[in-house]
């Protein structure tokens, strides 16, 4: 069949979520479908006929077009390209439609139209926009930084959609936090919430942990048992570390994934669940594909929604919000809620590449809060390998704090000036050795030997 007929066409174009003007060289609207009359708020007659601009007043698109007389969406597009356009369109009703336009060059030899003007509803869009740009967390996830904007609206999307989630980042960067903000914010979150790390159990185990179990099924197995399926039934399932999982085992979730059943072990039933998987891993799933190390239809079936944790190298802005809300977090536990982060602290912070992201950060403020003698933690407070890595190079007295802290920890002192003083008396009295071996400048020394009042 070459051709399809004009009834046919319109039944099509009638069923389009996306809205469709066809327009003469001229820019008149020659023909529309339902989507789009919806979408300006007027009936076909009150479109069919009118210049294209005059139906989006006070736009780019609009303004443009009037100036050059031409469509703007045109200039310089093919087949192959499209030049897009965000708009809003004022509705006669008062209603304030945000739009995505664009418009497709129709072939040269057909004789009604020059061109089609699509229009894509983007109020969904917007609304999850506005709802990440208003919160500085979501869930235990904390970030202000644009990287942490997009994802809070990637899992507000996800959230809304009953499809698998496959996200992948960095360890220690928050992936659990992000399937369980998923889960918080869906139809959902009502509903059972359970995770399995599966690189923590042996295959023979992570089988049965899976999919459970009947009596006698193996060694061990004295009473049946539901799977972690079965348990999460109506609710969310986070497969954490799916990298891990063995070729054997990915056949038999690839199953549960498309049957929606699942069959214990030392069973043949098959039982229904109803369960929205999400994965998780650190591991670049598309070269073990490559490698056979995971299976193909698997992948595809767990990545139909792709999220990436952004590491914390890429979110640096956010160590001072990060820093601040961990620690109040642990000031409560310790007893110590008057202690905070001091500038030159921050500054080490901030200047770390934390291999280790959000997890090395955290445990880096507990060992520095139990390390802190007063209520400021200082450079000499942080970890020694943190110290080690990052280039102090802004003053030197960060320098020194550096240099004192890693002396001091070869050393029974408790403070700067028992550090000092340490020093100077395994140095004989010497100055210059001393300082040597603090690492400072003598001329600093002997400032901090007349603060102290060290003869």
């Amino acid at each position: 069949m070459d051709t399809i007929s004009l009834a046919s066409l319109d039944i099509v174009l009638g069923k389009l979520e996306e809205g469709i003007l066809f327009l003469d060289e001229q820019r008149n609207v020659v023909a529309i479908n339902d989507a789009a009359a919806h979408m300006i708020g007027r009936e076909h007659d009150e479109i069919v006929g009118k210049l294209c601009p005059n139906l989006f007043p006070s736009t780019p698109c609009a303004r443009t077009c009037e100036e050059s007389g031409k469509c703007s969406l045109m200039a310089g597009t093919s087949h192959e390209s499209k030049l897009v356009q965000d708009i809003a369109v004022a509705r006669p009703d008062g209603a304030l439609i945000p739009l995505h336009m664009w418009a497709t060059a129709l072939p040269q030899d057909e004789p009604l139209a020059h061109c089609a003007v699509v229009l894509r509803n983007r109020t969904r869009e917007v609304q999850l926009e506005e709802m990440a740009g208003k919160r500085m967390r979501l869930g235990a996830l904390v970030g202000q930084s644009r990287v942490m904007q997009t994802l809070f609206r990637e899992i507000l999307l996800a959230a809304s959609s009953e499809a698998n989630v496959l996200i992948t980042g960095e360890s220690g960067t928050g992936k659990e936090l992000v399937a369980q903000a998923i889960h918080d914010n869906s139809s959902r979150a009502k509903k059972p919430y359970l995770q399995v790390h599966c690189a923590a159990l042996p295959e023979h185990l992570l089988e049965a942990e899976l999919f459970g179990h009947s009596k006698g099924a193996f060694t061990g197995a004295v009473a049946d048992r539901p799977g972690r399926f079965e348990a999460a039934d109506g609710g969310t399932l986070l497969l954490d570390e799916i990298g891990e999982v063995p070729l054997s085992i990915q056949v038999k979730l690839l199953r549960v994934l498309q049957e929606r059943e699942v069959v214990r072990l030392g069973e043949n039933r098959p039982r229904k669940v109803d369960v929205r998987i999400i994965a998780a891993t650190h591991r670049d799933l598309q070269t073990m594909v490559k490698d056979g190390e995971f299976r193909t239809d698997l992948y595809y079936r767990l990545r139909v929604l792709p999220l990436r944790t952004p590491s914390l190298r890429e979110r640096r802005g956010d160590i001072p919000l990060l820093a601040s809300t961990i620690l109040s977090g642990m000031t409560g536990h310790y007893k110590r809620e008057d202690v905070t982060l001091s500038t030159d602290a921050m500054d080490v912070l901030l200047a770390y590449d934390w291999p280790g992201n959000v997890r090395e950060l955290v445990n880096t403020l507990e060992y520095a809060l139990v390390h802190a003698e007063d209520t400021s933690i200082q450079p000499r407070h942080l970890p020694a390998e943190i110290l080690e890595a990052t280039p102090l190079a802004a003053t030197p007295k960060e320098k020194d704090e550096v240099q004192l802290t890693r002396y001091y920890r070869g050393t029974a002192a408790a403070s700067e000036q028992e550090v000092i003083q340490a020093a100077l008396s395994e140095a004989g009295g010497n100055k210059s050795v001393a300082a040597d071996k603090l690492g400072m400048s003598r001329t600093t020394l002997w400032k901090r030997l007349k603060q102290y009042g060290i003869a």
